[in-house]
């Protein structure tokens, strides 16, 4: 896989397509971090909107 790791995104879900390996960082130059709750209170109801399944 050739994977350019953006340094300032770091990332442990190897499932996402967008996941460079064993280096632990993401690939895109930006994501979208949104939610599944209408009032977030704890880090759970945080979701990666640009999370891909690989």
């Amino acid at each position: 896989m050739n994977c350019h790791a953006n340094k300032c995104i770091e990332c442990t879900v190897a499932q996402c397509a967008n996941h460079c390996g064993s280096e632990n960082y993401c690939s895109l130059d930006h994501i979208l971090v949104g939610t599944h709750e209408k009032n977030p209170s704890m880090t759970a109801c945080t979701d990666c909107k640009s999370f891909r399944q690989k």
